[in-house]
């Protein structure tokens, strides 16, 4: 793949007027006319946000950008200064940048440097390992768009199979609706099971204004932009620790201490010794070591952190200790390093099962 060039946020679409920028960021459906000036926008904005579900604003037909029917989308500024929202935007950003470093793509704002296809080209064909057969440089918005279709539609054929909505087209990405832009993150990020942690229920405030003979009414909508990270994964995953955790918890405390019993028999060997599983295995540690010990073998200190103090630091002994698992012959584990990290009893416990399913008779 040859690399991109250096790629700063636009300031407004290529090959498009500022005011068709403009609109597109704000959603605007159908044909789009002279905007006025951005105060005077935030100000309608507003009026909308503060006026009753479906209340007719008093506002002269000439006086607004809408046609008759038109339809245009904002998020409700108080949701953007949600710190989950936030959150959440500046992982799925530092995602992005991580996987495209080589590349030399620098994002800096998702709906200015996402809308027209390019960077999202390259973040699939980064991810799925593939390369679309797309026009490198478009600068026309018919060549924006035909470029995006077929980003969308690799990205549909990847994730129709496992059952995901798909929330987002080519006309809400193209016009920068930033909802659109982050369900299609989530779902790539979740599918390609990214190395990162989506902040939990994470939702917005939408704002939808209409014109209606002449009269602009507004509504309010929510929408869910994740969920938990199981539920994202796919229900579909569901295993043994799924109907434990949901209609068994009394059987809950049996095999945890199962699984102390198991682990401890061969940490002791060190001295070491645990009571306690989502919390002594969360840096990795045990992991690394309890692999050693299970197929017999000293792992050199300098692979892992012995005392990590950051999160990084720790999700990298995890993650080391999920490639020493592959090693030995074991399957891929369903949780990520983050989870285990993250102290997620339900990730650390299905990581221990396996271990004890392949090596319980190891003395």
């Amino acid at each position: 793949m040859s690399a991109a060039p250096p790629r700063s946020p636009p300031t407004r679409a290529r090959g498009m007027k500022a005011d068709d920028s403009f609109l597109g960021r704000l959603g605007t459906l159908g044909r789009k006319r002279k905007a006025r000036a951005v105060s005077d926008l935030q100000e309608e904005g507003k009026n909308a946000i503060n006026s009753p579900m479906s209340a007719a604003l008093d506002v002269h037909p000439e006086d607004t950008q809408l046609e008759e029917n038109e339809e245009r989308t904002m998020i409700d500024p108080t949701s953007r200064e949600d710190p989950r929202f936030k959150e959440l935007i500046k992982v799925l950003l530092d995602w992005i940048n991580d996987v495209l470093v080589e590349e030399r793509i620098i994002v800096k704002q998702l709906e200015e440097d996402l809308y027209d296809g390019q960077v999202l080209q390259k973040l699939l064909e980064k991810l799925a390992d593939c390369k679309l057969n797309v026009a490198e440089v478009t600068q026309s918005e018919t060549g924006q768009k035909q470029k995006l279709r077929t980003v969308l539609e690799a990205v549909q054929d990847l994730l129709r199979p496992h059952g995901w909505a798909l929330r987002w087209n080519v006309d809400s990405i193209h016009g920068k609706n930033l909802v659109a832009i982050l369900h299609l993150l989530v779902a790539l990020a979740m599918h390609f099971r990214a190395p990162i942690r989506l902040p939990e229920h994470v939702s917005v405030q939408v704002v939808v204004v209409r014109k209606r003979e002449g009269l602009l009414h507004s509504s309010h909508v929510t929408e869910e932009l994740t969920t938990t990270t199981e539920m994202m994964m796919g229900r579909f995953e569901r295993d043994a620790f799924d109907t434990l955790f949901d209609h068994a918890p009394d059987k809950l405390s049996v095999v945890k201490k199962s699984l102390i019993t198991f682990v401890n028999k061969h940490l002791n060997k060190l001295n070491l010794e645990v009571t306690e599983l989502e919390t002594q295995f969360a840096d990795g540690v045990y992991l690394v070591l309890l692999m050693g010990l299970l197929e017999g073998y000293f792992v050199p200190l300098h692979n892992f952190h012995l005392t990590p103090d950051s999160f990084d630091q720790k999700v990298h002994n995890v993650a080391f200790a999920f490639e020493l698992m592959l090693d030995a012959g074991l399957k891929k584990p369903k949780a990520r390093p983050e989870d285990v990290v993250n102290l997620d009893l339900k990730s650390t416990l299905r990581v221990l099962y396996n271990l004890f399913t392949k090596y319980k008779n190891v003395e």
